[in-house]
């Protein structure tokens, strides 16, 4: 906090000790803007589309601004407000965004629309074991497989939620969280009122961590719907002389519902995943399998609220899991270089029900590497190309970016 800053709240809480009389409220409240703290996110990035299709190759140069407020504590309660901007820098605007109709059926997608909005608007009452949060706020869960911030795109995905965790002892943690709207990454114009249930326990032990979650998802919008999802996890780890080993597994079921009488939709399907990484001489190898399940070719296992650019190959081809399912066997290696980090995966895909003969559902190639600098910048340069199978078009996209937070 600056001189004028710090000049500033002083005088606030002057004022409000002497209406209060100089209380103990008014020394909290004192304390609280003391404690309190203000922050600039910024992003600016390149991306660059090319497919093998009728629509024209896309480009687009967006800034994403992020101005963000928080208050100190008075009795365990804080308030957070943050507003995200994303503007097109210099014209290059040759892309499409997608449901909210810039450019519709002329460009290939680059989901970053034009948008200024709350992105965060919550108040917060925390204990040494209890935290709760009522209003828009940022919900992340394990690896964001299931319930994530989509934080790659420009415009995050926030939830208007009340949400509750309890650290119920040193090894087990408990979430829940009832969303009442899920704030999309297409800006307003595309976000949805909804009725979800997220129920999450965390336990920690000597081998690793147990996860047992049940997500019940809702859009309300005056149809019968629902996506409901139970599943459980494990992730453990083991350091040896010369290797450290990471391994784990998921296993979850799905059962989704819609409509009504003799137009009702029923499917179920399930979710596996395993992995395996190695890491020797500063650099990781790791195998990972993963199964989106299909019930009989006629739908494919969804995560609705997923960060899923992170999963199933950077061209965002498998955004919604077809309805043959998808099966996705991943290699990647992983390490450090001039100070940065880069990463080089593997993508091999196909269907997980075949019976409609498609089968091969193509390979994907994804390179990255990404350094900070003077202190509080990051840079990043970034490429996946796609090569189609029995289904889709074969896909390049090229990423560039420089980033500060202060």
């Amino acid at each position: 906090m600056n001189t004028l800053q710090k000049l500033s709240m002083n005088v606030l809480a002057a004022s409000v000790m002497t209406v209060l009389g100089g209380s103990a409220m008014a020394a909290d409240i004192h304390a609280a803007l003391s404690d309190s703290k203000a922050w600039a996110d910024l992003n600016l990035r390149y991306e660059s589309v090319d497919q093998d299709n009728a629509l024209e190759d896309a480009s687009a140069l967006t800034l994403r601004t992020r101005l963000g407020f928080s208050s100190g504590s008075v009795n365990g309660f804080s308030f957070t407000a943050e507003v995200e901007d994303s503007r097109i820098v210099m014209g290059q605007d040759e892309f499409t965004v997608g449901p909210t109709g810039f450019n519709v059926g002329e460009y290939s997608v680059i989901a970053d629309p034009e948008t200024t909005e709350v992105d965060q608007a919550f108040i917060q009452y925390k204990t040494d074991k209890f935290t709760a949060k009522v209003g828009r706020q940022v919900i992340t869960l394990d690896d964001h497989r299931f319930v994530g911030h989509v934080g790659w795109r420009q415009d995050r995905q926030t939830f208007d939620a009340v949400s509750a965790k309890y650290a119920a002892s040193d090894n087990l943690e408990l979430f829940y969280s009832y969303l009442y709207k899920r704030n999309r990454i297409f800006a307003e114009a595309a976000d949805l009122d909804s009725k979800d249930h997220i129920l999450h326990a965390t336990y920690t032990s000597k081998i690793g961590k147990f996860v047992a979650y049940a997500y019940l998802l809702e859009v309300d919008n005056d149809t019968d719907n629902a996506l409901d999802t139970y599943g459980v996890s494990y992730d453990g780890k083991m350091k040896g002389d010369s290797v450290s080993w990471a391994y784990g597994g998921e296993f979850a079921t799905q059962s989704s519902e819609a409509g009504a009488g003799e137009t009702a939709t029923d499917f179920d399907a399930s979710y596996l995943n395993a992995y395996l990484a190695a890491t020797f001489s500063g650099v990781t190898a790791k195998v990972d399998y993963e199964i989106l399940g299909s019930d009989d070719g006629m739908y494919g296992f969804a995560t609705p609220l997923a960060t899923l650019h992170k999963f199933n190959g950077w061209t965002d081809q498998f955004l919604g899991t077809p309805a043959q399912g998808l099966k996705d066997l991943k290699f990647s290696l992983s390490g450090g270089l001039a100070g940065g980090k880069w990463l080089l995966a593997y993508h091999d895909f196909s269907a997980d029900d075949s019976s409609n003969g498609v089968d091969d559902l193509g390979s994907e190639i994804n390179v990255q590497y990404t350094k900070k600098f003077a202190g509080k910048y990051n840079f990043g340069i970034k490429y996946g190309t796609y090569d189609a199978g029995d289904i889709k078009v074969d896909a390049n996209r090229f990423w560039m970016w420089v980033g500060t937070r202060f």
